[in-house]
């Protein structure tokens, strides 16, 4: 089970923001999108997700064009975690979570199978503790994991989160890649957009770099985090190496010199 794009292009207000991009996407990978500010990595999520219909080339799954399904039935496909993702309304983390189920639903009220995948969601997040409390009386951190246990409640196959580590303590941040990890461990596709190298370095499997809005490189976190790819797409100079567990890790020195 794959999502792919094909020579996909797009343009915001007639500025190309995508050209020509191929990759593909795995089933029970992590797959990490980095780029510097600006290479187009929210718009590839948001061309994944159908919420934008490319200039040209095509997003599929499963070799279905993403455009052409049925809001509805792509809902029940793909679970998108949006950049800044926010609930200024004072409902609880429990009837939060229950939106999820929405593209599930038939009829007024939850079924037995929608209790199920929202108990199994909130469990998978550790947020059963706040069930009952305002969503906008949770810390920044419960937020984000209620937000995500909203997405895991539909139970799609496809997990797409748009810089999901925003404005969060690094305990936080660890908290929510190793959901996403565990989740891709069970079978599920989840692409995420980063920016903190160390992060992609430590929990991806595969990684695509977009650079000025063309694929720059994709594939294993060996093949994608080399010096020159670093050089040339943040202008740093970084090395990787292995810790003393024999983990890789990152290590950035500095700009590159002009």
């Amino acid at each position: 089970m794959t999502l792919t794009v094909r020579n996909l292009g797009f343009s915001h207000v007639q500025r190309p923001t995508l050209i020509g991009v191929d990759a593909t996407f795995e089933a029970g990978k992590l797959t990490v999108i980095l780029g510097p500010n600006g290479a187009g990595k929210s718009t590839l999520l948001a061309c994944l997700a159908g919420l934008l219909k490319p200039d040209s080339g095509t997003a599929s799954l499963h070799d279905a064009d993403i455009t052409r399904m049925a809001p509805t039935a792509r809902a029940r496909q793909i679970g998108l975690l949006p950049q800044g993702a926010e609930t200024h309304w004072a409902i609880t983390s429990l009837a939060l979570v229950a939106l999820g189920r929405i593209p599930h639903m038939r009829g007024a009220g939850t079924s037995k199978d929608d209790r199920r995948a929202i108990t199994m969601a909130m469990s998978a997040t550790a947020t059963e503790g706040f069930a009952h409390r305002p969503v906008t009386q949770l810390s920044g951190g419960e937020r984000a994991r209620v937000l995500l246990a909203r997405v895991l409640a539909g139970e799609p196959s496809w997990i797409l989160a748009d810089e999901p580590l925003a404005n969060l303590d690094p305990g936080f941040q660890l908290d929510i890649l190793n959901l996403l990890r565990r989740q891709a461990e069970a079978g599920k596709g989840v692409v995420a957009v980063l920016h903190d190298l160390h992060h992609a370095v430590r929990f991806a499997d595969h990684l695509v770099l977009l650079h000025e809005g063309r694929l720059f490189a994709q594939g294993s976190v060996d093949d994608v985090i080399t010096p020159s790819n670093l050089a040339h797409v943040y202008g740093i100079d970084a090395n990787l190496f292995k810790d003393e567990e024999g983990s890789v890790q990152l290590f950035i020195k500095g700009k590159v010199r002009s």
